[in-house]
């Protein structure tokens, strides 16, 4: 078992009527003004919008609004709500919406003091000092309300990579499952998706890890049984605020607990396609690489084929770790997701490689360059 510290300042509000409280957790902060920052308008639908900026209101916050964050957010608009935030001399900053406007968040909210914010995307500065960012979530699926790492696109450059820093862990934020009970079906799919990802590139590198494991596969199974419910009954609340806190916990710090970081390179490899293919969602992506990436690297070593063994048995009732793979690309369909790179029209494959290979060297299961993958993005072609 590896040493680790457990750190999480992010407090969370959790639970129905709870996005009036916005306003009074900015105020006793000491804070005067916010940059609110938000995506293509679903908050002004489902009322959201109008429960945040009344409480602003009431509690003498004023604020300003950068609208237009898309799914896999880009620089750009990150460079846009920077200058907003210097012209209007906020003092904090607040995310409506899901796991890409808040990421776009925190990149304003350290980009703010530095002279180029890509340079923290590329290892080129550190951020050291940030505006306090607060949180309303609308989709869970990142986990990005309650950690300290954001996932912006360099579209001019194809580059999709992340930053992150102790100062860029939201202040407070509020989780109300009941206003993601009007999402579409698309998008609480792909959050649960993104969800069981981001806890197996924790879950396959805990060999001797037994707490960490336990707990990984108890949220996985939650993820997949309340999902399938969800699919059925897309309304009921407390199936809703199981999946939202499932996904908050998936990458908050206790899935990784004593893995230490994990692997990651099937999100690595996920970013590179994004990079090519903007338009490719999060959790559609994961869905395919994921597979494709546990066949390729399962029997790389005695210890690691032990944990991809226990994975497929306990979490996916199989006997094997390829009848594993299968039942989770079944449920995927059953999701009504693809589970290949040609259903989505991609085939640009060596472009892709080369993407990713720019990065460098990725994984730890398994150490990847470019030839291995290729060969995982052959197995999900």
């Amino acid at each position: 078992m590896h040493n680790f510290t457990f750190h999480n300042p992010t407090k969370l509000i959790f639970g129905k009527g709870t996005i009036t409280q916005i306003g009074k957790e900015i105020k006793q902060a000491g804070l005067k003004k916010a940059l609110m920052i938000a995506g293509g308008g679903s908050i002004k639908k489902n009322g959201v919008y109008d429960q945040v900026t009344g409480s602003l209101k009431k509690n003498g916050i004023a604020f300003t609004e950068v609208w237009g964050v898309q799914p896999n957010p880009i620089l750009t608009k990150v460079e846009e709500a920077i200058e907003a935030a210097k012209k209007e001399k906020v003092d904090c900053v607040l995310a409506v919406g899901g796991g890409s406007v808040i990421d776009t968040s925190k990149a304003v909210a350290g980009g703010y003091y530095l002279d180029n914010v890509w340079d923290a995307f590329e290892n080129k500065a550190t951020v050291k000092k940030a505006l306090p960012l607060f949180t309303v979530l609308t989709l869970s699926a990142t986990g990005s309300e309650m950690n300290s790492g954001a996932v912006i696109t360099n579209t001019a450059k194809k580059i999709k990579t992340h930053t992150g820093g102790k100062v860029l862990y939201p202040w407070s934020t509020i989780l109300d499952p009941s206003v993601q009970t009007s999402l579409p079906w698309e998008q609480t799919a792909n959050g649960a998706i993104d969800a069981l990802s981001h806890i197996m590139e924790f879950y396959f590198t805990g060999e001797h890890d037994e707490t960490s494991l336990s707990v990984n596969e108890g949220l996985m199974k939650a993820i997949i049984e309340v999902t399938d419910e969800l699919q059925e009954n897309p309304k009921d609340y407390d199936l809703r605020a199981n999946l939202a806190w499932a996904c908050t916990l998936g990458l908050n710090g206790i899935s990784a607990g004593t893995i230490s970081y994990g692997d990651w390179a099937s999100h690595m490899i996920k970013h590179g396609i994004s990079a090519v293919h903007e338009e490719v969602a999060h959790g559609t992506g994961l869905g395919i690489v994921f597979p494709a990436w546990i066949k390729y690297v399962y029997d790389s070593k005695p210890s690691n084929a032990e944990v991809f063994l226990r994975w497929a048995k306990t979490v996916w009732n199989a006997d094997s770790v390829d009848e594993g793979i299968q039942n989770m690309k079944s449920k995927l369909i059953q999701w009504k997701k693809p589970t290949s790179l040609s259903e989505l029209g991609i085939a640009e494959l060596d472009e892709i490689a080369d993407v990713i290979a720019a990065r460098g060297e990725l994984g730890a299961v398994k150490t990847l360059d470019k030839n291995d993958v290729k060969a995982i993005l052959e197995l999900a072609k």
